[in-house]
């Protein structure tokens, strides 16, 4: 008869396996929801994969054409999807060759293109976003709905911070050094305004 291994069985490992337990706080927390998030990332790629034969990628791009009946020009889409406009491109021709999306024009830029879901599109979306719901819902019910809400507010705030610490990083110091001027230039080289440069020698010697 077997006996059976009552032993804990090791952690599995992901983003926090690096912690230690002199870690700081913040740092246990990052990688928490860095863990949370991936697996979470995870599990939905999957279903999505199985149930609809799609890719997170395509679900999004399809999520906020669905948002925009009137359609969007690819570089906003690349700027909501903060990807390149090359990943919208490849995207767009799958979907536009399974029926899901159409190209348009845009009246008054001949270089722009808009796009568009389709009928199918928009019936094939609302079906994916539909199951897309339940499956986080699903794995979020570990947590009760009060817990949710607190950890909904309580990232919102963080969320906030972080958004005016991005903002503030991209305001130029007032401590960077200034634009050099042509004066400023002369002064460091050591010349005087109308002297000429000196010439390079030449291999053979000359001056």
């Amino acid at each position: 008869m077997n006996r059976r291994d009552d032993r804990a069985q090791p952690a599995p490992l992901d983003q926090e396996s690096r912690v230690v337990a002199q870690d700081h706080t913040a740092l246990k927390l990052w990688l928490r929801l860095l863990t949370c998030t991936t697996l979470i990332e995870a599990s939905v790629s999957q279903r999505l994969r199985r149930g609809f034969g799609s890719t997170l990628p395509r679900f999004d791009l399809l999520a906020q054409l669905y948002r925009a009946p009137e359609g969007l020009r690819m570089s906003e889409l690349s700027r909501r999807l903060m990807v390149t406009g090359g990943n919208v491109t490849g995207l767009a021709d799958q979907l536009e060759h399974e029926g899901l999306l159409l190209r348009e024009g845009v009246p008054g830029d001949r270089r722009a293109i808009r796009l568009r879901l389709t009928p199918d599109g928009q019936a094939r979306f609302a079906e994916m976003a539909s199951a897309h719901e339940s499956w986080v819902v699903s794995l979020l019910s570990d947590l009760s709905t009060t817990e949710q809400r607190t950890l909904l507010t309580l990232l919102g705030k963080l969320k906030t911070g972080l958004h005016q610490d991005t903002e503030q990083s991209m305001v130029p110091s007032m401590h960077s050094d200034p634009e050099p001027t042509p004066a400023m230039r002369r002064a460091r080289s050591g010349r005087s305004p109308g002297t000429p440069r000196a010439r390079r020698s030449t291999a053979s010697g000359e001056s």
